[in-house]
């Protein structure tokens, strides 16, 4: 009978490889004090060669405003296409969670996150939509993106519809 595909010992060996350069997943940890200190890490892609399409959603997403200190709340949808890389999952929501202290506008931040992704996970096209609350009655949406979408990619809606307040 044949051993099951990832099981043998090669498979084992790779995954403790992988394993030893993650700081994060699978090790107890802390989001950091600041975005500039927290660390985003990647992981191998097992489909490099294939045009699919990964989303994180952070509905919940926080930081304060530079000026007031008040916080700000936004809804986050990051829609990329890898290439060798993928974004470690772990690492991501403890970057995320950086933001919470951090002062910064809406556009900053939205931008500031797109930018540290494509450091560290070099996909081949990238768009964040930052679904800002409003704050003083006007909700701000932050929008970025790489380039043109990858022709082929089946890219869905991101979801969060426009603020439209009561009634």
């Amino acid at each position: 009978m044949a051993a099951r595909k990832g099981t043998g010992p090669r498979a084992r060996k790779a995954a403790a490889n992988r394993d030893a350069e993650l700081s994060q997943l699978g090790h107890e940890a802390k989001a950091a004090a600041s975005p500039e200190e927290a660390v985003l890490e990647v992981v191998d892609n097992p489909h490099p060669g294939t045009l699919y399409l990964v989303r994180f959603a952070c509905p919940e997403f926080t930081s304060v405003c530079p000026v007031t200190g008040q916080p700000d709340f936004a809804h986050l949808v990051i829609d990329y296409v890898p290439t060798k890389k993928l974004v470690e999952s772990k690492s991501l929501k403890l970057f995320l969670t950086s933001f919470r202290n951090h002062g910064a506008f809406h556009e900053d931040c939205t931008v500031t996150i797109a930018k540290r992704i494509i450091d560290a996970a070099k996909p081949k096209w990238l768009r964040i939509g930052g679904y800002w609350y409003p704050r003083g009655g006007i909700p701000i949406d932050v929008f970025y993106q790489t380039s043109a979408p990858p022709a082929g990619l089946w890219l869905p809606e991101q979801g969060p519809a426009p603020y439209r307040g009561r009634g």
